[in-house]
């Protein structure tokens, strides 16, 4: 009996490892995209030569999120 309840409880916390880094990819995808999306559109409201605003945001989304990956991956360790 206590073997089925350890089984279930193991497998559970595999899904739900699996549930919280696929998350992180997620979140990833959407604060970078958010931000490539916004330095479009300021390279489109405030054209440039070298679409800077672009470059810029994207940069800020990736270090972005990375911390958020960082910040969440040490919640997870505690």
């Amino acid at each position: 009996m206590e073997s089925e309840k350890e089984n279930q409880k193991d497998g559970k916390g595999r899904l739900d490892t699996w549930i919280k880094f696929s998350n992180i990819g997620l979140q990833m995808a959407i604060i970078i995209g958010g931000m490539a999306y916004l330095g479009v559109w300021l390279d489109g409201k405030y054209p440039n030569r070298y679409s800077a605003y672009t470059v810029i945001c994207s940069l800020f989304g990736v270090f972005a999120a990375l911390y958020n990956v960082f910040r969440q991956v040490k919640n997870m360790n505690e």
